[in-house]
Order: C-alpha cells, then structure tokens, then sequence
C-alpha cells in the first residue's frame, strides 16, 4: 500500500508561512470518514458506542468532531476527565479507566455521572471510602487472563506481565462486592494485545470476554450491560503492511456475538471500543523541515523536529512513514538517518532509510503521528511543544493549539527568585 500524504508541497509551503514548522497537522475529511466507518462496522448492535481513548490525542477540536458521532470518551486520568466535561460529554460518554489511581480522581469521576472500569479488586474498598457504600448502578472490572495471547499468526502479548486488570477468581469476586454496593448493570473489559494488523483479533478477544460474561451471569445472576473491547486495532504503519478491514472486524464480532451471547438471553448486551490508534494515527502528519546534511560515517538529515515531538520511534524503535514532500515520485536512491536536535541517540525518526535526495529546506512528512504522537511530547532539553493544526474539510487550516513559547515552559518559576531574570532572558533579542 502506498502512503499518500494528504497534503502537497504548495500547500505546506502556504501553512508555514503562517505557522513555522515542526506542527502536527491533522486531516478533518480523514478522521470524519473514519468514525463512520466504525459505526457503520458495528451498526448490528444497537448499544454500540466508540470510547476514544483520548490519551491517544487529547484535543478538545478533534473530540468536539467525534461527538458528531455519538462517540464517547476513555479516561485514564484527572485531566482527560476534565478534557471531556468540557467538551460537554455526560456521564455515559465517560469511561473511566486508570490504574493505581488517586482518590480525588475517582471522586471526579463520581461527580461526573462516568462510567468507573475498576482496575484492581482492592480498589472497591478504596472507592467506598470515597464515595460511600451506595455505588453507581453501572460499574465495570477489567479483566486480565494472565499467560500469553496467541492467535492463529502466532503470540499477540503477553497479559501475564501486564499490571492491569484481575484474575479471573477476583473477577467473580469483585462482581458479587459490587452488587451488593447497589450496582445493577456491569460491565468487563480487557485489553490484551497492542496495535495489533489482523481482522482475527477483536473476533478472538470478543469470544473469550463473551464467554466469560455469560458463565458469570450464569453463576451470579448478574446483569451485563456491556462489554467493552477495549483498543488493539491497530493500523499499517508500514507501506508493506496490510491495513485492518473495520468492517470484516466487526462482522466477525457479530458472528461470535450471536453464537455466545444470544443464545444465552444476552442479546442486549452493548458493544463498546475504545480504539484512540485505529481512529486517530492515519491522519496527522508531523511536518518538519530540513535543516541540516551532515556527512560523516553516515549521511544524517538534521531536521526542526525531534523526539519531543514525535518519540516513538525513539521510545519503541516504531517505523513511521516519512514522504519527501515534493519528491514522491523521485527514486528513493539515497539513505540517511532522520534525526532531530535532542542530546539523545536515539533521537532518530528513521534510521538507514531509503529517501529520495533530501536538501536543506525540504519538508519532510512523518506519517501516521496522530495517536501517541503529540501527546507523548516532553520538554527534555527545553524543547517546546509543537502547534496542532486542522486542515479542515474546506481546504482552510485552523489552528487548535498553539505552540508553547519559552513563556510557558518557564511558566512554574513565575514566583520564584529567578523570574525577573528568566523574563529578561527570554527577551534577549531586545537587549542592548
């Protein structure tokens, strides 16, 4: 599969005489299309509703797009709480799934009518001291088989060295607790692989949940509300990749739907997602000029860019796509390392990669940045935040947040010894 960027030169030469590089750009018509696509895959289950887990990317603009789409939101934190009440998601739009968690984010949580996913069966007493014996009506656990998790190509993930979820004896457990805190509808929830490019793995993941809420509502007499499949659709990072076919997903999770759970008298059981990756990642692009060739025991492009904008490749060794923004039919006949400006290594969107001839003042496209992109971004070296921009479906471009200045980053010291002198730093370029 070819990757296409879903910009030209001309158009990002246009951008950056408004918005300097490096930005995130984001593609509205792509992501639009995508949410779609996820209902329309899952429109055979009435209850069906897409959480999207917004540490993937958590901006208010591009949440505000997929409430077009009735999709709700996954949190795992105070802030993303927070993120979701004012983009004026309600309680049931509201998963709430973190681990080790602080009191005053459950409290939060409470407050905001959203939908608790317990982590740890210790975490029903912790709760209890916060928020008192009487629960919410709906409630969740999530589960963890321990082992490996094997499909038909092989070993996925290894849930067994994972620090989330319960065993299954603590499952039937904190469920019974729970209903006897007043919870009436439940539900459960795993996430056993990462980003994995097969139709097979929700199908699987889906029969193993299916099957294991109908022998609890079997012994228990307990309620499923939902079940929550949680994210791991991943997408075709690579060109050589096969991308997933949403659709084939989720016709295989109605097959296994209708052989488990109906038969057992669970046929309104909802279906829920929380697939940040698979709706997200295609369409960002992180853009960024080349500063600098260098010619030692490599050839080395030196970009505006560096990991603190993008560190996956950095963190996982993860292979994102870059186009050559104006070449893309020109031989890809050289070979460089893309590297940014951190005092780090590793600090190399590709290594020994086939390009075409990259010159100073080329823009370079990193593909497939828009989930754990931007918001695993950091300020080692003093590096600054990116803007995040939105090409919009009418070809305009907004931007929907700004990049931080030296300003921000030292914003914390602003009542310290050092901030009169930190204040007439920043403004250097007007000393005398």
């Amino acid at each position: 599969m070819k990757k296409v960027p879903f910009v030209t030169k001309e158009q990002v030469e246009k951008i950056a005489q408004t918005y300097p590089t490096p930005f995130h750009l984001y593609d509205e018509k792509g992501l639009r299309r995508q949410c779609e696509a996820v209902n329309e895959a899952f429109s055979w289950n009435r209850g069906f509703r897409e959480y999207f887990a917004v540490k993937a990317t958590p901006n208010p603009y591009l949440m505000k797009i997929m409430e077009d789409y009735d999709f709700g939101f996954d949190c795992s934190s105070e802030a993303e709480l927070v993120l979701s009440d004012a983009v004026g998601a309600d309680g049931a739009h509201i998963m709430f799934s973190s681990n080790e968690t602080p009191a005053r984010e459950y409290a939060l949580a409470a407050k905001l009518g959203a939908i608790i996913n317990l982590d740890d069966i210790t975490h029903i007493p912790f709760l209890e001291g916060i928020i008192g014996e009487k629960f919410p009506k709906t409630m969740c656990c999530r589960y963890n088989p321990g082992g490996v998790f094997t499909m038909s190509n092989g070993i996925m993930d290894n849930p067994g060295d994972s620090k989330y979820g319960m065993t299954k004896e603590q499952l039937f457990d904190a469920y019974a607790q729970l209903k006897a805190h007043g919870v009436e509808n439940f539900g459960i929830h795993a996430f056993l692989a990462s980003n994995t490019v097969t139709n097979e793995y929700y199908p699987k993941l889906a029969g193993e949940l299916f099957s294991l809420a109908r022998e609890i509502h079997e012994k228990l007499g307990i309620h499923f509300a939902f079940i929550n499949l949680s994210g791991g659709v991943g997408i075709a990072y690579k060109p050589d990749q096969t991308p997933n076919d949403i659709a084939v997903i989720g016709e295989g999770v109605r097959k296994v739907y209708e052989e488990i759970l109906v038969p057992a008298g669970m046929g309104d059981v909802a279906i829920y997602t929380e697939m940040g990756r698979y709706i997200m990642a295609p369409y960002d692009g992180l853009v960024t000029k080349a500063i600098h060739v260098k010619h030692i025991y490599k050839e080395y492009i030196g970009v505006d860019a560096c990991a603190a904008n993008l560190m996956r490749p950095a963190m996982y060794g993860a292979y994102h796509h870059i186009t050559v923004l104006g070449k893309e039919d020109a031989p890809c006949d050289h070979t460089y390392d893309v590297v940014g400006s951190l005092c780090e290594n590793n600090d190399k969107f590709a290594i020994d990669r086939k390009l075409p001839k990259i010159d100073v003042g080329d823009y370079l496209f990193i593909h497939d940045a828009g989930a754990h992109g931007f918001s695993m971004g950091y300020n080692y070296n003093g590096r600054l935040w990116s803007a995040e921009l939105l090409l919009q479906e009418d070809g305009t471009v907004k931007q929907i947040r700004r990049a931080e200045t030296l300003r921000d980053y030292f914003a914390t010291f602003d009542q310290s010894d050092f901030a009169d002198a930190i204040a007439s730093s920043i403004d250097w370029e007007n000393r005398k």
